[in-house]
Formats: C-alpha cells, structure tokens, sequence
C-alpha cells in the first residue's frame, strides 16, 4: 500500500520552457505513482490567465495530471503567486484538490503546515500590495472577463514587471520574515512548515516557546536540475527528479 508524500513548487512551467515540462510529465508517469500523494505548494505555471487557457504546456498537463490521479495518486495543489488564478475548473478537468493559502496536513502523526510563501514575505510592501489587490473578486472578475489574447499578452507584461521587481529589491526583503513565520505556526499550531517560492531550499531549524520548530524551503525546477521532499515513514529525503 502506497504511503510516500512528495512535495515540489515553482516549477514556472510555460511555453518557452519545454526542458521542465518534459522533466515534470516524467516525473508524473513514473516516479509520482509510486507516493500516496503529491504536493504541488504552488507556481506549478510561471503564468495562469485563467482556467479557459487551452494553450501548451496547460493542455498536456491536464491530461497528464488527470491519469496520475486515475492511477491512485492524490494530487494537493497550493496556488501560488504567478498561478492563483487556477480554479474550479482546472480542478475538475484534472482530479487535483485545491488547498487553501494555509492548509494543515498531518505527515506520519506530526501536524504539518504547508503554504506557498509569498505571504510570509512580508518585508516585500510593494508585493503585498498588488496581492492583497490581485486576489479581490473584483480584480479577478475583471482581469477573466477580458479575451484569452488580451490576458496572454498581459501575463507577459506582468512577469516583466516581476522580473524588474525583482532585480530593483534586495534577496533579504524578498525573503521571508522570521517573524511571520512564527506568527503563521503559532497560529495554526504547527512546528513543522513546508513552503516554496523563495527559491531558497535549505532546513532552517529554530524553537518557538521552547519548541523544536523546522522550515522546509522546496527548490525551484530548473532544466538541468530538480529536486523533490519525499515523506515516508522512517523520516524525510531529498530527492533529485
């Protein structure tokens, strides 16, 4: 009986990048039947304009997502910040379970929090203030009613814009803050946390009240090299893809 968790993120998956799609359908044929389920912690597209978007890679995704969970796999996906507007749709043309931001999950008896780790960046104001706007109904509503040409020519403006963001703020501003962090495992009563988006993958350990806490960071996908969490039983690995 299967009973492997693997975790992965950031994966950026687009057109112009047919090296990690070709990586990441590999992965789901074969090495992600073997888990109970995986975990996609968000940016599983470096851009999503909706659920409408037939477009490669979307469409050989779909298919391919679709017999992973037909073969018994549980998929769990965590909406990141280049593909919160994955929806409902996606959801039932695929078989994968949307989580919510913040989404507690017990990995062999310990309560694990898992999010995607942009709303642990709090440091990043101008960031947090386009989230707080993108993620609004209205925004939303706004931004799927235009024509798929107008949202795919937009989502290239827009990681342009992330791109220059990027270059013009600091590695410490776009990390996350310590404080936040705890914060967010108080909240939810987790020592455990695992999260993405920092493109930063390490094991931070540290005590919140006299408890062991740990921060699991996922790597970010890349052509030549990709890494996956892997949970079974007897403890946790890193895995290359």
């Amino acid at each position: 009986m299967k009973s492997e968790l693997i975790f992965l993120s950031d994966l950026h998956l687009a057109w112009e990048k047919p090296a990690i799609t070709a990586r990441f359908t590999h992965f789901l044929q074969h090495r992600a039947r073997q888990a109970k389920a995986i975990y996609i912690l968000g940016d599983l597209f470096d851009a999503w304009i909706g659920d409408d978007d037939f477009t490669q890679p979307a469409r050989v995704i779909r298919q391919h997502l679709k017999q992973l969970v037909a073969s018994g796999t549980q998929v769990y996906l965590l909406q990141g910040n280049r593909d919160f507007l994955l929806g409902a749709r996606f959801a039932a043309a695929t078989g994968v379970q949307l989580l919510e931001e913040y989404a507690v999950i017990d990995i062999f008896g310990t309560p694990t929090l898992l999010t995607h780790g942009d709303l642990l960046c709090t440091d990043d104001h101008a960031y947090q203030a386009f989230r707080e706007k993108s993620h609004s109904p209205h925004w939303q509503q706004n931004v799927l009613s235009k024509p798929l040409i107008v949202r795919l020519l937009a989502a290239r403006w827009y990681r342009l814009q992330s791109h220059l963001h990027k270059r013009s703020t600091s590695y410490t501003v776009m990390d996350v803050n310590q404080d936040a962090v705890i914060d967010a495992m108080q909240r939810y009563q987790c020592w455990r946390l695992i999260h993405g988006h920092t493109h930063r993958p390490d094991v931070h350990c540290f005590e919140i009240n006299e408890h062991l806490a740990q921060r699991f960071v996922l790597a970010e996908w890349h052509k030549n090299a990709a890494y996956v969490l892997c949970w079974n039983s007897t403890g946790y690995s890193i895995e290359v893809v």
